[in-house]
């Protein structure tokens, strides 16, 4: 393929913002004009999961195509090795320029920086909200604003500066709106007079559920420390009063911190049109994994439940991908990899565990396309949530969880063991996910048909322990 046929490629990628937080997934609590953009000049992906649904293990899942068994970066506690093929190297060595800037995540020291890109420019660890320090090429300086917008003038003055007779892959990956949830002076004042509405399982007591669920510490109620909330809370609340004020406080600060990255999108955007890029270029953004906005009555990731399991994703590229579409098909963070090389002309190396969503986009979707996903969470009972590690499948109705509760020796674990568990829901009759009917009779069948389809994926992905 000619390298003028060859698609420019702006992938933006924010942190723990989940799909239930964007208008263009018909959210019930903000508003997000310029991510719809995207959504509704191309393709909206209802069904995209990640496949370990925590900040570092999916971003190495994204640039390596392949589950974190084999990408070695199963925990917070892995870095990733910077002398592996990754799909940014690939690209580069086809013609592309190759930038990132922001959240890296995956180590900074000897051969845990970025490589494979002719610029970065990422903030060290989770970096700073306000005046953030930021590694650019090795050495570490200071920036004086708001990380939203720092990110997002460096993205724009990469993108000035490129060579203009080459294709570009872009990637700008955002820290907000992870955890603290520092809003800008601009969004600061949101929602002040507004009360946001709880969502339907904000009371959840976790019944009928693992313990699993009942020992995860990522309760609204209970859970939060100062930092989080910024101020104390007011005297004389009920139990009930306190959970609702917290969570008034929590998901406030979110919204404001995505209403930044709703306008940074928008600069971008602005500045394809400007330039005559829009046409071809692919932009896509996402998320690296989903989040609970009180949902269950918690904050946080790392289960496999649909809040934390599932990514935004959407997609415009006017050339092949038809405005306004939307699709149900399954797509997973180890897919994106391998879309980048198909629409570069770029052949898909064998290392690479995932499949292009090209068909996909193209509504061209093969008989035999993926129905079922395989997800494993190897971070044992992990400070601050003590989540236990698990391991499921997912269909298109069925969810199977199992707790295998072993640190295993991964990084970043607990070494203490916890009764293995098994939870199995029915999304058709309980989308919400509230009711376990692993040892209802009526599901027995599906029980062994499931277990069948998990340890086959389970094989098929090559993930042993």
């Amino acid at each position: 393929m000619g390298k003028n046929v060859q698609p420019n490629i702006l992938f933006i990628m924010s942190d723990d913002h989940a799909a239930h937080a964007m208008s263009c997934y018909d959210s019930k609590i903000n508003e997000t004009p310029n991510l719809d953009r995207i959504a509704n000049e191309g393709m909206r992906f209802d069904n995209c999961f990640c496949t370990n649904s925590i900040c570092a293990p999916s971003r190495a899942a994204i640039l390596t195509g392949e589950y974190n068994h084999k990408n070695g970066v199963k925990t917070l506690g892995d870095n990733l090795d910077g002398r592996r093929p990754n799909v940014q190297k690939i690209m580069r060595e086809n013609g592309y320029q190759t930038a990132l800037v922001g959240k890296w995540h995956l180590g900074h020291e000897d051969i845990h920086n970025p490589t494979g890109f002719d610029y970065w420019n990422v903030l060290p660890g989770q970096g700073d909200y306000h005046d953030p320090d930021m590694i650019e090429m090795g050495e570490r300086k200071k920036y004086n604003g708001y990380v939203t917008d720092i990110i997002t003038d460096l993205s724009l003055d990469w993108l000035k500066n490129r060579a203009k007779d080459k294709p570009f892959m872009l990637m700008c990956h955002h820290k907000a709106p992870h955890r603290p949830w520092e809003p800008d002076e601009k969004h600061a004042r949101m929602y002040e007079d507004v009360d946001i509405p709880e969502p339907e399982t904000f009371h959840d007591d976790y019944s009928n559920r693992s313990n699993a669920a009942k020992e995860a510490t990522m309760r609204v109620d209970r859970d939060f420390n100062k930092t989080d909330l910024k101020v104390d809370p007011p005297e004389n609340l009920s139990p009930e009063e306190l959970k609702g004020w917290k969570y008034q406080r929590y998901i406030k600060d979110y919204l404001r911190v995505v209403a930044s990255i709703d306008d940074n999108v928008g600069r971008m955007l602005n500045y394809l049109d400007e330039e005559g890029l829009t046409e071809n270029t692919m932009v896509i953004y996402t998320s690296d994994q989903g989040f609970f906005l009180g949902d269950h009555g918690w904050y946080d990731k790392r289960f496999m439940y649909e809040e934390s399991l599932r990514m935004p994703f959407i997609v415009r590229y006017p050339k092949a991908i038809k405005t306004g579409t939307k699709t149900s098909d399954f797509a997973l963070n180890v897919d994106f990899a391998e879309t980048f090389l198909d629409y570069a002309g770029i052949d898909i190396p064998d290392f690479m565990q995932g499949t292009s969503l090209r068909p996909v986009m193209e509504e061209r979707t093969p008989d035999d396309w993926q129905t079922s996903l395989y997800y494993r969470y190897w971070e044992h009972l992990s400070e601050p949530h003590k989540v236990v590690s698990h391991y499921g499948v997912r269909t298109e109705r069925f969810k199977l969880i199992y707790y295998y509760g072993e640190s295993l020796g991964a990084s970043n674990t607990v070494d203490e063991s916890r009764t293995p568990e098994w939870e199995l829901f029915d999304l058709e009759t309980d989308p919400f996910e509230m009711n376990n009917v692993y040892d209802d009779p009526g599901y027995a069948e599906t029980v062994d048909t499931l277990k069948k389809e998990l340890y086959r994926l389970k094989e098929k992905v090559g993930d042993h322990e």
